[in-house]
């Protein structure tokens, strides 16, 4: 098929504006001092955080007693993120969280067992939940907090509601004393 001659000059003006104003973009950005700068401070990629292993907080740790069997344990602390098949009797708890702008934290916790029992445990100081929860803040550091409770004085600018009429008391109906069989009747 044989294309009419004015589609090939429609095509080529499109292609020379495109290429003029992608020139002409690229001219008026080189002529401003610092733009380069400026749009890569404005466009950052997102960088997630990186969670992993299980994290224990004090409690947890506090929670654990000498004597106490493999699954008490496990319901304690969860399941342990390194079991080794050359130390059989030993479990490794390690946390990493790892985020943009903020230090990594890593938290080892190390359980000792010795005849399926827990032995004693050794690691770092881990921090207790609240600790925890407040590291985990994000990087504005004046969030200001809502009060939550009303005082009389606004409670009083509400109607109160009239009290409710206690429904009549009916008798709760009496138990069935007798009841169909729990089977079919065989046949």
């Amino acid at each position: 098929m044989h294309k009419p001659m004015f589609a090939h000059a429609c095509w080529g003006a499109r292609r020379g504006a495109i290429v003029l104003l992608t020139a002409a973009l690229a001219a008026g950005l080189a002529g401003c001092a610092g733009t380069g700068e400026r749009l890569s401070s404005m466009v950052t990629p997102y960088k997630v955080d990186v969670v992993q292993g299980n994290f224990i907080s004090r409690e947890q740790v506090q929670a654990l007693q000498p004597g106490m069997g493999r699954q008490q344990v496990r319901e304690i602390l969860g399941t342990p993120l390194m079991v080794s098949l050359f130390h059989g009797d030993r479990w490794d708890y390690v946390f990493t969280l790892k985020r943009p702008g903020v230090e990594a934290q890593t938290r080892r916790l190390t359980v000792f067992f010795k005849d399926n029992v827990m032995d004693h445990v050794e690691g770092d100081e881990m921090p207790s939940e609240a600790e925890f929860v407040a590291s985990l803040s994000s990087k504005q550091t004046s969030v200001k907090v809502p009060r939550l409770e009303a005082t009389e004085a606004e409670l009083a600018r509400f109607p109160k509601a009239p009290p409710a009429a206690e429904p009549a008391a009916t008798p709760a109906p009496q138990p069935a004393t007798s009841y169909p069989p729990l089977e079919s009747p065989r046949r």
